[in-house]
């Protein structure tokens, strides 16, 4: 008659998550850093989607390769999803600074305003290294949300910022 309690105490749960950290990136960031134990970076096996709960539609997995255009997709979460080309996607914005992150070996932070499906829009996303063996990044998370421009805000081509997380 009545849900299980596990059914409950998940629902809470995953409330209070998104109720105390507002950003996406800032829930994965929190994930990743506690699956890292003090290591250069997590493996890719550590992050499970059950983990992420109603994250993971907004995460993608990138298998790294070398050269950097050998890189693929593993993982692309329903909310990132492309038809035709990721160019007109959130996993096609990520995808320029996957080299940066390979290279600096560290999580960035990307956020700017792009022209996505014919439509304006705000977006915030992240990269997040990870490594099977250690020190070598060989797959990359990502995590990306974006919402319609407001009519009081411009649609600015360049206006694209990176942070070092």
């Amino acid at each position: 008659m009545f849900p299980d309690t596990d059914a409950i105490s998940d629902i809470i749960s995953d409330t209070i998550k998104v109720v105390f950290q507002r950003r996406l990136v800032d829930r994965v960031l929190k994930l990743w850093t506690e699956k890292a134990h003090g290591q250069r970076f997590p493996r890719r096996d550590q992050i499970e989607p059950s983990m992420l709960g109603v994250d993971w539609a907004n995460c993608l997995v990138i298998a790294a390769r070398s050269p950097v255009q050998f890189s693929y997709f593993v993982h692309v979460g329903e909310n990132l999803s492309y038809t035709d080309t990721p160019d007109d996607s959130l996993a096609g914005v990520l995808l320029p600074h996957l080299l940066q992150v390979l290279s600096e070996g560290r999580c960035l932070m990307i956020e700017g305003r792009v022209t996505l499906r014919g439509s304006g829009v705000l977006y915030r996303g992240a990269l997040y290294p990870l490594s099977d063996h250690g020190s070598t990044i060989d797959h990359v998370l990502g995590a990306a949300n974006s919402r319609p421009l407001r009519e009081n805000e411009e649609l600015i081509s360049s206006d694209i910022r990176t942070k070092w997380l």
